[in-house]
């Protein structure tokens, strides 16, 4: 029994009580035996299973979330990244040449590369399926490859399933004179992911992911040719371009 100065809330007001608070006026229902469980309803809120940057990308899209990768496709608002470096490196134009000639091996060094298949091949030119990738996306893609021995390795994404555009350019040319095993490195890339989810990502990631890349080969002609040559630090250089 209420005591004489309590009051009675509004209906409202008690509504928002019972929402905030799981509060409830519902009368207990009579002891007996339990009834079978229904099928369970999962909300539209487990989408926070999705990571939350689909999910705020999504949002700001104006597309659905999805749990698809690819499907997450927003082309026209995507930037192309250019990446250019330029070095000394103690080993020869051939050895260098061959390190990246070699596109059958990038799977045993090139980092997040997971699969290289070299799948046709002629004089001057290859083409090669890979899988590539970093936790969350890992996708394939066909690369189509051209070069010029000992100079230029050039390779280009021709399936257009995951870029826009990619291209990669490695030039190699004569060192210094006084150190015949040395060589000068001229490595580029650009690329254009169709999909915007993939952009952001290589934004967060780009400088690490190239760097990598780039280092992976040099300590792939270690692993080939032994140590480099020693050149003095103060006949070294280093050029690093971003765009």
């Amino acid at each position: 029994m209420a005591s004489a100065g309590a009051r009675r809330l509004p209906a409202g007001t008690r509504a928002a009580a019972r929402g905030c608070c799981g509060l409830s006026t519902r009368r207990a229902p009579p002891p007996g035996p339990p009834r079978p469980l229904g099928p369970m309803r999962f909300p539209i809120s487990c989408s926070f299973f999705l990571p939350r940057a689909v999910q705020v990308l999504a949002t700001e899209s104006g597309l659905p979330p999805s749990r698809s990768f690819m499907g997450f496709a927003a082309p026209f608002t995507n930037k192309r990244k250019a990446y250019s470096e330029r070095r000394i490196m103690g080993y020869s134009m051939q050895e260098m040449y061959e390190v990246v000639a070699n596109v059958q091996e990038y799977r045993e060094f090139v980092p997040w590369c997971k699969k290289s298949l070299v799948v046709s091949s002629r004089k001057g030119h290859l083409k090669a399926q890979l899988e590539v990738g970093f936790p969350p996306v890992v996708e394939r893609y066909t690369s189509a490859v051209s070069m010029v021995k000992p100079h230029m390795v050039k390779a280009v994404c021709t399936d257009g399933k995951l870029f826009n555009h990619l291209e990669t350019i490695w030039r190699f040319s004569p060192g210094i004179p006084a150190y015949p095993r040395t060589c000068t490195v001229d490595f580029s890339i650009s690329f254009e992911f169709r999909s915007l989810l993939h952009s952001q990502l290589a934004t967060i990631f780009f400088d690490e992911v190239v760097k990598k890349n780039v280092a992976a080969f040099e300590r792939r002609a270690a692993t080939k040719f032994g140590p480099e040559t020693a050149v003095p630090r103060e006949m070294m250089f280093h050029e690093v371009h971003q765009a």
